[in-house]
């Protein structure tokens, strides 16, 4: 506590979703340890600001001589000193009274006077954003609420079928997959499956709704796709069901052919991660979140008796134990005891979003943080990416990892004074735009910042991060077509949402 002006109090966003479910977590946070152990203390110190976070968990910020704390010094009962809360200078003093108080790793950083982190990149590529398919009109879209206000069109997946055809499926937050021609001069979509009768509209709670889409390797033959969704039916209930397209058109899918996968109960509305892909072997993976709330209340991130906070990866041609999917028998942890064995790794918080490089193989999965960390990781199976017990590459909260597993570090991660909330996106292999080749690209959906990674599969590090855009460009996805050119996803008014890079 800051001499009883600040504390570490639960922020407005983690009481709404808590309230959601009925469920109550402390208001004030203690993420000190038990005595014998290190904690970390974080303090990010401005001309005028500062901000604290103990073990990863965010304890205050404030900012000197604004309305807030001028309203708390004159309630303190310091208040009549005379220097109290107006000091320009001064010491740093962390104490416990009565005890003896160690330090250890004492790391210092200057920072720019307005307290900012700087960018982490190794350059700057010459790209500029271009509308993809800029007369596309959005087949029986709804563009007004009953309130009179323009309905925001908000595409979560872009892909396509793998089947030759060469179109582009698009799926909405609400629940609606387009169709058409993957052509600059395409001008109409066409609707593929409508199911926002089924999907828990997004505008009640925003991280739910149509999550994930991902077509059968064997579409072609079979006709199936699968979506991932928020039961309307079933509150806090993800839904993982296979569809079919009809035999007649396959640019329509008959909604009665539904067969749903799996079932997954959601503690909370926010944290359901949702996508999901095919890898190389024929599996389909399910990128999860912990559950929701705030610190990771039910502890399930590294809980291996839960499917929260985890990569999935099913066999969906397969049948087992009165399922609609069989479980891999490679799959790590079918052989531990009291372990889910359809967890293919494991530590998560927040998957947004999962891919796979079509070259390597390799499966990228991006993972937003909490307090001070986003991170990209290159996941391998059976690995304990370190939720909650660690955010990124740091400790978090007073529950260290306790797992048997080695927890991997992230191939990259950044600061939260860079940006807040990780988009996940693909690795490039397309043509159009050389100076992307092999790097995965990703954004941050706060601070609208894009960047390129290159990452060493054989060292597996990452050697050079570029900047693609500076900010403002709030991505909500990424998608990929049939050739490999990556393309990006934002929310718009106007219908106007599918754009890429091109080169300057």
């Amino acid at each position: 506590w800051l001499y009883q002006l600040y504390r570490p109090v639960k922020p407005a966003w983690a009481k709404q979703f808590e309230e959601q479910v009925g469920i109550k977590t402390p208001d004030v946070d203690d993420a000190t340890r038990p005595a014998g152990e290190w904690n970390e203390i974080y303090l990010r110190i401005a001309a005028n600001q500062c901000e604290v976070a103990v073990n990863g968990v965010s304890y205050y910020r404030f900012k000197l001589n604004d309305d807030d704390w001028a309203a708390r010094v004159a309630k303190s009962k310091f208040a009549n000193l005379p220097l109290f809360g107006k000091a320009g200078k001064g010491h740093i003093c962390l104490q416990d009274h009565g005890n003896v108080v160690s330090f250890r790793s004492i790391k210092l950083r200057e920072l720019p006077e307005d307290g900012s982190v700087p960018n982490p990149v190794d350059g700057r590529l010459a790209l500029k954003s271009e509308l993809a398919f800029p007369n596309l009109k959005w087949a029986g879209r709804d563009e007004e609420e009953e309130s009179g206000r323009v309905r925001p069109l908000r595409p979560m997946v872009l892909t396509q079928a793998d089947d030759g055809t060469n179109r582009v499926f698009v799926a909405t937050q609400r629940g609606a997959i387009h169709v058409f021609e993957n052509s600059s001069a395409a001008t109409e979509t066409k609707m593929f499956l409508n199911l926002t009768e089924k999907v828990h509209d997004w505008k009640k709670d925003n991280e739910e709704g149509l999550l994930g889409l991902a077509f059968h390797p064997k579409n072609k033959e079979n006709g199936f796709f699968y979506v991932y969704y928020s039961s309307e039916q079933e509150p806090h209930v993800s839904i993982v069901s296979r569809f079919k397209a009809s035999a007649d058109d396959p640019n329509v899918a008959d909604p009665q052919s539904e067969t749903i996968v799996m079932k997954i109960p959601q503690p909370f509305a926010n944290h359901n991660g949702g996508s999901i892909a095919f890898g190389p072997d024929g599996y389909l993976y399910i990128g999860l979140g912990d559950g929701g709330g705030r610190n990771d209340p039910l502890r399930s991130g590294q809980d291996l008796g839960s499917w929260m906070g985890s990569i999935l990866r099913i066999d969906v041609d397969g049948k087992s134990d009165g399922a609609n999917y069989a479980v891999p028998s490679d799959n790590p942890f079918v052989k531990r005891d009291g372990a889910k064995p359809e967890i293919f790794a494991y530590g998560f918080r927040n998957l947004w979003r999962i891919a796979f490089d079509r070259q390597t193989g390799h499966l990228w999965a991006s993972d937003v943080g909490q307090d001070r960390w986003e991170e990209v990781n290159v996941v391998r199976a059976g690995g304990n990416y370190g939720w909650s017990g660690r955010e990124a590459g740091f400790g978090f909260g007073n529950v260290p990892v306790k797992s048997d597993d080695p927890v991997v570090d992230p191939a990259w991660m950044y600061d939260h004074q860079v940006g807040k909330s990780i988009t996940g996106g693909y690795v490039y292999r397309g043509k159009a735009v050389p100076s992307l080749q092999g790097k995965y690209l990703y954004a941050d959906y706060v601070s609208g910042k894009v960047w390129a990674l290159e990452y060493d599969p054989t060292g597996e590090k990452s050697t050079k991060n570029y900047a693609i855009v500076d900010g403002g460009l709030p991505i909500l996805a990424f998608g990929e077509d049939a050739q490999g050119e990556v393309y990006y996803l934002i929310e718009s008014a106007t219908g106007k949402s599918i754009y890429r890079f091109v080169e300057e």
